[in-house]
């Protein structure tokens, strides 16, 4: 593999915003794509046919009202507004459970895999209500750097928001819209070039009457999803990281996998590359069309899967020898990472526009990354499947 053109390391600074902008947004809203307004040309592969692939809509990019975050010291209770933590009932209360729940089972497999890592932990509270807790494991013995975040949010959104949201009526003037978010955001990246990074991300998001749209409903969702990015392919490896999506979905309804697995290999498209991000798994937004309380149970399934999927996966390849060049083009798809999430990813964009915790907000990018000029993997090579696989997505079970 001939030598760099350009590394890039990251600060420590560094997962998509645990809200993408989806949650803001229909399916039918323009794509955002102002980080890069002139995609260059890419050399094309031999054999390597480029299918037709619909784009990911995007919302368009509007003014929302957060406070600003302080650091404390120690995790409150709850994060929740006390009119919303009651008795724990509600589906709020029982969501924030879900989520910290999650990211002390994710935290402490991650930790007891590793060996050597520990998370830091960073905790913060806004004025007004709401807040979450950031823990970042860097420089393991197995993990370059892993990030499982929590976050309960209260905040404003704009009439214009709220319209693209719920395709409200164009009659409707509503004013700002008090909204409330909660989720889980998580990206593990692994040292070993034959051991895959992953992401997952569960969220609950419901938004208040507008002011002067008094007796107007309130509206709930879900989003989220879990995906598997290599940089080389062990097809029993993915088998058994879809079987375990499919599992997951299946206990709720038989149409889930399929269908939200085509829906996470076009979201995680990287329009100017032609090519996905990785090799896919489940991803879903906006989802209201079914029982709340179901939709409650299989989100909270989904989180629990994540270790199950990926742990065994990583106690497998964390060990394997490895050389310079593969660790090479574990750095080249890395590349392809940030440009995905700088470019593409609707929470990372929305954070960066709306001054969310920047911290929490850049956590998934990882501590360095590669690009070289006109890299060209060899027909028939195992980093050349592992494009073939990004461009043509497969079905895996």
């Amino acid at each position: 593999m001939p030598p760099p053109t350009a590394t890039l390391s990251v600060p420590s600074s560094s997962s998509p915003s645990l809200f993408p902008l989806s949650s803001f947004s229909s399916s039918n809203n323009p794509h955002v794509s102002s980080f890069c307004p002139a995609p260059p040309t890419l050399p094309k592969f031999p054999s390597l046919s480029k299918p037709k692939t619909p784009l990911r809509n995007l919302t368009p990019l509007s003014a929302v009202s957060i406070e600003k975050e302080t650091l404390i010291s120690e995790r409150p209770h709850t994060f929740l507004r006390e009119a919303d933590g009651g008795d724990g009932g509600s589906v709020r209360s029982r969501f924030q459970r879900m989520i910290l729940e999650a990211q002390e089972s994710v935290c402490a497999a991650l930790e007891a895999v590793d060996g050597a890592g520990k998370f830091k932990e960073d905790a913060w509270t806004r004025p007004g209500g709401g807040g979450g807790i950031s823990r970042v494991l860097q420089d393991g013995a197995v993990f370059e750097k892993a990030g499982v975040n929590i976050s309960v949010v209260y905040g404003v959104m704009p009439p214009e928001a709220y319209r693209a949201a719920k395709a409200a009526a164009d009659d409707q003037k509503p004013g700002p819209v008090p909204f409330f978010a909660a989720g889980i955001s998580s990206v593990l990246h692994p040292k070993n070039p034959f051991a895959p990074t992953l992401h997952f991300n569960y969220r609950y998001f419901e938004t208040d009457a507008p002011k002067d749209t008094p007796g107007a409903p309130r509206q709930w969702w879900f989003g989220g999803g879990t995906d598997l990015t290599p940089a080389y392919i062990f097809e029993e490896d993915v088998k058994h990281f879809h079987s375990i999506q499919k599992k997951a979905c299946d206990k709720f309804d038989p149409s889930f996998y399929p269908r939200f697995k085509k829906w996470c290999d076009d979201y995680f498209y990287i329009k100017h590359r032609g090519e996905r991000r990785g090799l896919g798994g489940i991803f879903f937004d906006d989802l209201n069309d079914y029982d709340q309380e179901m939709l409650l149970s299989f989100a909270t399934e989904c989180a629990n899967s994540v270790v199950p999927a990926y742990i065994p996966i990583i106690e497998k390849r964390k060990d394997t020898p490895f050389n310079e060049s593969q660790k090479a083009w574990q750095q080249l798809r890395r590349g392809r990472y940030v440009e995905f999430n700088l470019v593409y990813d609707r929470g990372t964009t929305f954070g960066l526009k709306t001054g969310g915790r920047i911290e929490s907000i850049l956590v998934s990018l990882p501590l360095s990354a590669r690009w070289e000029y006109d890299h060209k993997p060899e027909e028939g090579s195992e980093e050349w499947k592992l494009l073939d696989a990004c461009i043509n997505p497969k079905e895996w079970i």
